[in-house]
């Protein structure tokens, strides 16, 4: 069985133009210890995708149809409270887009970190005790707790937000643009990270971006969003290098030799 099967998961958003569509009956399957990259330009939905799965969704947005099985569990039909017990950062965690703009600038990073532990009811003194050993997991000192999020780099920052992601150790992670904004030696920083955290603790990763070389880095499948659709849905040697849509023909022109760049 899956870790996660998304069945025809359909998403749309309420604006002043009326109704949009972001995703249309989009259905992929993930299994444990395996990653699946989200690919597509601006406004494909592949962000969507990712709130629809942990609910976080705006409040203009609604699930208008599909499932999210998550171990067997359709996890739309768990009232908010059930979600957010058993499932929102504890079995699954989500590293938004833009994160390092998301700490709280007048909150010490341990108080941000401990706030999701505290209120599943983990005494304090403990989920300070994991705090530390998640940043130490990310290669960040533990004394980096009694911090404030403008004494950090934007790298150091990044790996503040991956530490709150594993702490609880969650089986899947969401990565929602995980690099952005980063300069080139940050981003691989980070993308080796990211590669040892899913070996030592079996991560399963959905890895979502509009660059296919970091797709390539860490995808076992690749997913092709266009226009709220799956336009293409395989293997990652498969997609790079004999893609069969139009639209991913297209995507694959910028980067002719990426799989053999690779090797």
């Amino acid at each position: 069985m899956p870790l996660l099967e998304v069945r025809n998961l359909s998403v749309n958003y309420t604006t002043m133009r009326g109704v949009v569509k972001a995703l249309d009956r989009v259905s992929f399957d993930l299994d444990e210890n395996e990653t699946i990259a989200v690919v597509g330009e601006t406004g494909s939905g592949k962000s969507t995708i990712a709130k629809a799965i942990v609910r976080v969704l705006e409040e203009n947005a609604r699930i208008t149809g599909g499932e999210v099985i998550f171990e067997g569990v359709d996890v739309l039909k768990l009232s908010e409270e059930e979600f957010r017990r058993s499932y929102r950062w504890v079995k699954v965690a989500m590293v938004p887009q833009g994160s390092m703009n998301s700490l709280n600038p007048v909150l010490r990073v341990v108080d941000q970190m401990i706030e999701p532990l505290v209120l599943r009811g983990v005494p304090k003194v403990d989920a300070i005790k994991i705090a530390g050993e998640a940043l130490e997991s990310v290669g960040l000192p533990k004394d980096t707790l009694n911090r404030y999020p403008h004494q950090l780099s934007g790298g150091m920052k990044q790996r503040v937000i991956i530490a709150m992601a594993i702490q609880a150790r969650p089986k899947l992670i969401i990565l929602d643009e995980p690099t952005s904004a980063l300069d080139v030696m940050t981003q691989a920083n980070i993308m080796n990270l990211l590669k040892r955290l899913k070996r030592e603790f079996k991560l399963s990763y959905i890895f979502i971006t509009h660059d296919l070389a970091l797709a390539s880095e860490l995808a076992d499948k690749v997913l092709v969003l266009y226009a709220g659709r799956v336009a293409e849905l395989g293997s990652a040697d498969l997609v790079y290098t004999d893609p069969k849509h139009p639209y991913t023909q297209g995507l694959m022109t910028s980067v002719p030799t990426l799989r053999e760049d690779k090797k």
